[in-house]
């Protein structure tokens, strides 16, 4: 008898845990896991941010297609193109991928081979190696493969740019411009004049520390300078929304303006502890976001902290 209760109640405690384990998996990438919020007639912007879909996805409509910014995970490619076609009738023509992150370009592998897949330089050869994240702890079963080799390259940019690229004209066009390296070296900034809206992805990913990835060429010292540069030309452009790559609203320049502050107070806090003698580690465990940034997240994800602070310190003479 007491076997069979032992018996029973592991059974029942590991139908428990399955139960568990299944509600803290994301839902199955899917169409109606897709959130779609309006910006013009002819802009939107489509988020999964609990679904496990990844980045902000912009989708411009043109009298030509539909331009694409950025494509989610892995498995998010072909329900991003169902949900486009119960917006516009318009085919998928372009695809511009923001930076070289997994959460943002995995899904260009399900678009159909004639879309323009375009990215600033320095993006197309991140894509090529795809290399994980300096800032996120690496998975249990390791590195995630490459998606674009598992595919034959299929969907990697085709166009690129260096500076500043102009797409289209009129009502249609689009201004990728590149003002230096930051979340890594080839963040591409994607403005719909038309609209005065600014997508910025990761750049100003949300209100919190973002990550300064060290294997992709990205930056802490110099990650506020070339988010001044954004913000004194969003100034001249007069941008009215920001998009951002993980938050669940549009933003301003005003609170642009407010985000270099919080980078700028984040790396001289980390400048100190190094004059100060600190180990990275000390540094980073006392790192605690000032009550100034309400709204901002209060407690920054570890791993993500230890390793900007790791390479501020590598960065700093």
């Amino acid at each position: 008898m007491r076997r069979q209760i032992v018996l029973g109640a592991l059974l029942v405690f590991g139908a428990l845990s399955l139960t568990v384990a299944a509600l803290q998996q994301p839902p199955a990438p899917s169409a109606a896991g897709l959130e779609v919020e309006k910006l013009t007639d002819n802009l939107y912007v489509l988020k999964a941010l609990t679904n496990g879909g990844g980045g902000n996805t912009s989708v411009f409509i043109t009298a030509n297609g539909v331009t694409v910014v950025d494509t989610k995970n892995p498995g998010w490619g072909q329900p991003l193109l169902e949900k486009i076609k119960t917006i516009t009738n318009n085919p998928v023509t372009m695809i511009i991928n923001t930076h070289t992150h997994g959460d943002h370009v995995s899904g260009n592998v399900e678009f159909p081979a004639t879309v323009d897949v375009v990215s600033h330089e320095n993006t197309k050869a991140n894509m090529a190696a795809m290399r994980p994240p300096s800032f996120t702890a690496p998975p249990a079963g390791g590195p995630a493969p490459n998606i674009f080799a598992a595919h034959q390259g299929h969907n990697l940019p085709k166009r690129t740019f260096k500076d500043k690229l102009t797409i289209g004209a009129g009502a249609d066009r689009i201004d990728l411009y590149y003002f230096g390296p930051a979340h890594t070296n080839g963040d591409a900034m994607v403005f719909f004049p038309s609209a005065r809206v600014l997508h910025m992805a990761d750049v100003f990913a949300n209100k919190g520390l973002p990550g300064m990835d060290a294997n992709n060429g990205g930056t802490g010292i110099g990650y506020a300078a070339t988010l001044t540069k954004a913000a004194n030309w969003a100034d001249s452009a007069n941008v009215e929304k920001i998009v951002n790559g993980h938050n669940a609203a549009t933003t301003t320049r005003a609170e642009l303006r407010e985000f270099i502050s919080y980078i700028q107070d984040f790396v001289k806090a980390v400048q100190d502890g190094k004059k100060a003698g600190k180990s990275v580690d000390e540094t980073a465990s006392a790192w605690k976001t000032p009550a100034k940034y309400a709204g901002y997240e209060a407690a920054p994800v570890p791993v993500r902290v230890r390793a900007n602070v790791d390479l501020i310190y590598k960065e700093t003479k």
